[in-house]
């Protein structure tokens, strides 16, 4: 069987969200509550941003995806994840997890490990430095920002076994790995790197991808490719941080199956699994 294109599979699962409009449970950050909101509302999905353990498990049935971000974290926040994940696994709805600053203190890492011990996580997306300390691998972290990690692919290919899902690691080349496939997505901007948020945003677009599409590395690959081609567009308009947040929310809304055939860079390849 021929490897699958990953432009026309981002094209078609463009067309699908936006013909579906699938809901986006988000448990996720004030830091960005609003960005991945509108970042969610632009691709063609639906958000709704809901912590509070009295809905959380409800809301969650009507929901194509859950995703979860450990951005700012509280215990009760944690409580509230670790339920809507339970119900989201009875009744099928996919996970994504965005371990926000996972190695930089004992609570992000332990709610990490508590959620990945409960809940079946679909794909985990983070930089290098916040899954290479899921995998055990070296690395170094300043607040939620990665300073240093060595290994991205290894990292995202062990974090996708121990999920037995997928995991994405974020960085200048994004790589996408399951336990027999990894993805480069070279789609991107330097200028994604100088807002807030632009991470969680594409944690939310991997949930809008994944809510359409049944494979999570097929999935999380089409997302990275998505907003890496959106980062490149606005790049192009803006004139620094400022004009770009703007233009990436208008790039985002304005793709189309045409723009992603011809500006995806991705390369993907089969590996044993070990």
């Amino acid at each position: 069987m021929s490897d699958p294109d990953l432009a026309e599979v981002t094209a078609a699962a463009l067309a699908e969200i936006r013909a579906r409009h699938p809901l986006i449970h988000q448990i996720t950050n004030y830091v960005v509550m609003n960005d991945t909101a509108n970042v969610t509302l632009h691709i063609g999905a639906s958000p709704v941003m809901a912590h509070a353990l009295g809905e959380v498990r409800e809301m969650v049935r009507y929901a194509g995806a859950l995703v979860l971000n450990i951005g700012t974290l509280e215990p009760a926040w944690i409580e509230a994840m670790l339920a809507a994940g339970r119900e989201a696994n009875e009744r099928g709805v996919p996970v994504v997890l965005d371990p926000v600053g996972t190695g930089a203190t004992g609570l992000r890492t332990d709610a990490v490990e508590e959620i990945l011990a409960a809940v079946r996580v679909d794909v985990v997306r983070g930089n290098a430095a916040e899954l290479s300390a899921i995998a055990g691998l070296a690395a170094e972290i300043r607040g939620v920002d990665s300073v240093s990690a060595d290994a991205p692919a290894a990292a995202a290919r062990i974090v996708a076994r121990r999920t037995g899902g997928a995991a994405v690691v974020s960085g200048p080349v994004d790589h996408v790995a399951d336990a027999t496939r990894v993805a480069e997505v070279a789609n991107g901007a330097p200028l994604m790197g100088a807002i807030t948020g632009s991470g969680c945003m594409a944690t939310a677009l991997v949930g809008s991808f994944r809510a359409v599409q049944p494979d999570p590395f097929l999935a999380a690959a089409a997302a990275m490719i998505a907003f890496g081609i959106a980062g490149e567009i606005a790049a192009e308009r803006s004139a620094g941080p400022g004009t770009f947040r703007q233009h990436l929310m208008d790039a985002v809304y304005g793709l189309d199956g045409e723009t992603i055939r011809s500006r995806a860079r991705a390369t993907l390849t089969e590996v044993q699994p070990a």
